[in-house]
């Protein structure tokens, strides 16, 4: 591949992990980040975002040579935006070097562009390189959004040098991002889609998507619906936008349809109206009464399916419910998949979702794309009802682990001992991770912003004690959990709601 010769100020088409290739501009990095060492690159800042990176130069391509090519693979209404602030910007250096002609200020006359030197390693500081006669991107520069909400369309046609972050040790992408969480400036850029294969008759044969580990992903052609845009369906659904798909959304409050039709979705208006339109039909809702009404219901899912469309079930409910959902759809010819998913709101919005998938194996692989865009791993589980299972028995470590962890902070108050203290001795021990950390961490600085309802939780712990009757198996530890969660739902709703407490009786 040619060299490509850049400098401080050039336009530039940079490709950045799994997002669709982005117009930038080469710009000096602050003078406090060096360069990560091993790779040529340059740092550029996207336009339309808030966000600057580290871009290889394999990953960059000329603004105005490649312009036209890459107008006509991307469609989506942001990237159309971020064209418009390059275009803008460019009629406002346009008509600044006009007015210095007029005057005959030969000061004001650009000398001719002449390419800088690809940067090696220990070159730590661009300002050295810069043309004098090139500033940094100021308040003149296009408005900036958010790369969270890059254009769909993955660039397939654009022709980019193909590299695996997890096999360069030496180079990360920095998100300079000066939104609300500047400590989020390193984001995960590869991506896998995994399924694993053990003895047991629960799982299946293990794969890679080599398009996933590259960074890119290819959108599936078929058409997508999606039901219930909750916590963990707007960041679901969001993510499928952003990298391309085809979504038809539908949500019992349909105002919260209005964002995503927006950003380029289509607006669905009955469960039975997305089913029939769509190839693949998305599912996640709160509890297994909400999942059957949306099949079963007036309007509902089942009223939609035809012979060889696709029910993907990603709400977290009992293995029974699943049972009876696959029943009903392959009773209509439809082919159906459950696939709930384990993480917060947060890893939602991210795309870093662990998905587990069961049923039908055809389904799970026409849905690829899909689940590289909307989660990390994907694993297959084999028959229907298998991922319900699993997804129960996780839930329920996670609940109960968290009740201990909040038992554990109050009793350090109560003891006199320094809750911030604790957690520190905690993350630097065998149960240190990012989730103890940054749960423990909102509990102190008193943020309590949901990332997974309270109900819904203790709705998982008494699925759980439910299935483990059936099997026989005793689950002291979750159902005391349970109670703990119990009691905290009896508190809400008499001192908050001013409910009576009998509307626990269910739990």
């Amino acid at each position: 591949m040619a060299t490509v010769h850049l400098r401080i100020g050039d336009l530039v088409w940079g490709k950045l992990g799994r997002y669709p290739p982005w117009p930038g501009k080469v710009v000096s990095p602050p003078k406090d980040l060096k360069k990560p060492r091993g790779k040529k690159c340059h740092f550029v800042k996207f336009f339309g975002t808030e966000d600057h990176a580290w871009i290889k130069v394999e990953q960059l391509k000329p603004y105005h040579a490649h312009k036209e090519d890459m107008i006509k693979i991307n469609k989506g209404k942001r990237f159309q935006q971020a064209v418009d602030a390059v275009e803008d910007f460019l009629k406002k250096a346009k008509g600044k070097e006009q007015n210095s002609d007029g005057k005959g200020d030969s000061k004001g006359k650009k000398s001719p562009n002449k390419p800088l030197k690809i940067l090696e390693e220990d070159d730590e500081d661009l300002s050295a390189l810069k043309d004098p006669s090139e500033k940094d991107l100021t308040d003149s520069d296009p408005e900036p959004s958010t790369l969270e909400r890059l254009g769909a369309g993955p660039g397939s046609g654009f022709k980019w040098e193909s590299s695996s972050v997890k096999d360069d040790p030496h180079f990360h992408h920095f998100l300079l991002s000066q939104s609300e969480k500047p400590a989020s400036s390193m984001e995960p850029i590869s991506k896998r889609l995994k399924i694993i294969e053990e003895d047991s008759g629960s799982t299946s044969i293990q794969a890679a998507d080599s398009t996933a580990i590259n960074g890119s992903i290819t959108p599936t052609d078929k058409r997508i619906g999606f039901l219930g845009l909750g916590l963990m369906g707007s960041g679901i659904v969001s993510n499928l936008l952003k990298m391309g798909h085809v979504v038809t959304v539908w949500n019992r409050t349909a105002e919260k349809c209005d964002l995503f039709v927006q950003e380029g979705a289509r607006l669905g208006r009955t469960p039975a109206e997305v089913a029939s339109t769509c190839d693949i039909t998305f599912s996640c809702v709160s509890d297994p009464k909400a999942a059957r009404d949306l099949v079963l219901g007036a309007s509902g899912v089942l009223q939609g399916i035809r012979p060889g469309k696709c029910y993907v079930e990603m709400s977290t409910v009992d293995p029974e419910t699943i049972t009876e959902l696959s029943k009903v759809i392959t009773s209509r010819g439809g082919r159906f998949l459950e696939a709930p998913v384990a993480g917060s709101q947060q890893l939602s919005n991210d795309g870093m979702l662990v998905i587990l998938a069961a049923g039908d194996r055809t389904v799970y692989e026409d849905c690829s794309s899909c689940f590289q865009a909307m989660g990390k791993t994907s694993f297959f589980l084999g028959e229907a009802g298998n991922a319900a299972r699993m997804m129960l028995i996780l839930n329920m470590v996670q609940g109960s682990f968290m009740a201990t962890i909040a038992e554990g902070l109050t009793l350090a108050q109560a003891t006199g001992q320094s809750q911030q203290t604790f957690l520190d001795i905690l993350c630097q021990g065998q149960m240190a991770s990012t989730f103890v950390d940054q749960k423990c961490q909102n509990i102190l600085q008193g943020n309590f912003k949901p990332d997974y309802y309270l109900k819904h939780i203790q709705k998982d712990l008494r699925l759980a004690i439910s299935m483990g009757d059936m099997a026989n198996h005793p689950t002291p530890m979750a159902a005391a959990a349970n109670e703990v969660y119990k009691r905290c739902l009896v508190y809400l709703i008499e001192n908050v709601f001013h409910a009576p407490a009998v509307m626990l009786n269910h739990c």
